[in-house]
């Protein structure tokens, strides 16, 4: 029997900021200011990066063995939404508590740097232990931080991995093992990932271009987004998942995109919505060509010419194993009070579509959800995001609202 979910509270550290007002106020006018060039990732190549700029959280002396900026990325959004995590632990107890994190590099940066040092010391430096860069250890870090004892895993999809994580919170739920559990996730940027995405000539010189005839590649980017997930009704409810796993290619989609289509498909289904219902999509849309063709063909099938859609990678770079959970926050903030003027994130690109491409409504500067789906105006208001990954691993996901107006 299907139960309401409700996304009950967002913590998210990004390139756009730290905070909900920020972060909303850069998805909406299209901020390029944390899309940095670095030149320390990819061998005498400088690179374009989502970089987070606020000062982070130390773990302190008690963590050091979890010590790394994945884990004080992650700490900096639990911090935001400490509150109604510890008023859920005092309610129903810390067994009854669950934790489900999606990640792709985890701390593999101190690896690096511990690599390095033994290259030069024949030793690894002092202060590094394995669970700095262990792809579960930051699920382990929040579990023992908060003192957790029910279930606490990590799921590694690549660019689904934090998707996947509200989905395994949603069947945590269903199944009555958990209460509450807090879903996300959280990645770093690296020299591993960057050189891996350069290897594949898959990096782009500039900042990204979805579905743009000029598209040539990805940039990377880090951060981290935390839900709590309740069996609630009312409030911005997680309506619909869809999963596909196609298989087509180790690293190359379905060029016709029949998984992305059959993800989205599911979670139409699942969600008791039609197309006409979704009134904006938060495309993965990463700028390579082979992504964004086959995207935007499964966009068109599934929901037409007519949804407004755009990527918002341009404007964080690639999260990569956070990515999804950092694209259903933006969906859920601009459900939020903090929308008030009810603004879609625009397409940031240099206006040159792609004509290969089936024809997609990319959100234009200053467009509202009133201006385009006759039932927001009725105030329900529905959202997709889309996130497709390696080995054809990919989710869609629908969240939605029902108020007297969006953002009320």
């Amino acid at each position: 029997m299907k139960i309401p979910v409700q996304l009950s509270a967002l913590g998210m550290v990004c390139p756009l900021g730290s905070d909900p007002q920020t972060i909303l106020q850069g998805l909406v006018t299209g901020s390029q200011q944390g899309m940095q060039s670095r030149n320390d990732f990819i061998p005498e190549k400088p690179v374009i990066v989502g970089v987070v700029q606020e000062v982070l959280p130390e773990l302190g002396k008690k963590w050091q063995r979890y010590q790394c900026r994945n884990n004080q990325l992650l700490l900096a959004a639990y911090q935001q939404i400490a509150d109604q995590v510890e008023a859920c632990i005092k309610q129903y107890g810390k067994e009854r508590v669950g934790l489900v994190l999606g990640t792709s590099t985890s701390g593999i940066e101190e690896g690096e740097q511990a690599a390095r040092y033994k290259l030069a010391h024949q030793q690894f430096p002092e202060n590094y232990h394995y669970l700095q860069q262990e792809i579960g250890g930051s699920t382990e870090f929040l579990a023992n931080y908060l003192g957790l004892e029910g279930v606490a895993y990590t799921i590694s999809t690549a660019c689904s991995s934090s998707a996947k994580a509200l989905a395994s919170a949603r069947q945590l739920l269903q199944a009555g093992i958990c209460d509450v559990v807090i879903a996300g996730g959280v990645d770093t940027l690296c020299r591993l990932t960057l050189n891996g995405f350069d290897s594949l000539e898959s990096v782009s010189d500039s900042i990204c271009n979805p579905f743009s005839a000029n598209r040539n590649g990805i940039n990377i980017g880090e951060g981290a987004a935390l839900f709590v997930v309740t069996r609630e009704l009312g409030g911005i409810q997680l309506l619909g998942i869809g999963e596909s796993s196609d298989a087509y290619h180790m690293s190359a989609p379905h060029p016709a995109g029949q998984g992305a289509e059959q993800a989205m498909q599911q979670a139409l289904v699942d969600a008791e919505l039609s197309s006409e219902a979704i009134a904006y999509i938060n495309l993965h849309g990463t700028a390579t060509k082979q992504n964004d063709a086959m995207e935007a063909q499964a966009v068109n099938r599934v929901c037409g010419s007519q949804t407004p859609c755009s990527s918002t990678k341009p404007l964080t770079g690639h999260g990569l194993g956070a990515a999804g959970a950092l694209e259903i926050g933006f969906c859920w903030l601009l459900l939020t009070d903090h929308n008030q003027q009810h603004q879609l994130p625009p397409q940031v690109w240099d206006n040159c579509y792609d004509n290969d491409l089936p024809a997609l409504a990319l959100v234009q500067p200053g467009q509202q959800f009133t201006q385009t789906v006759s039932t927001v105006a009725k105030g329900r208001c529905n959202l997709m995001s889309n996130s497709f990954a390696f080995g054809g691993n990919n989710i869609s996901v629908v969240i939605g609202k029902v108020v007297g107006r969006v953002g009320g």
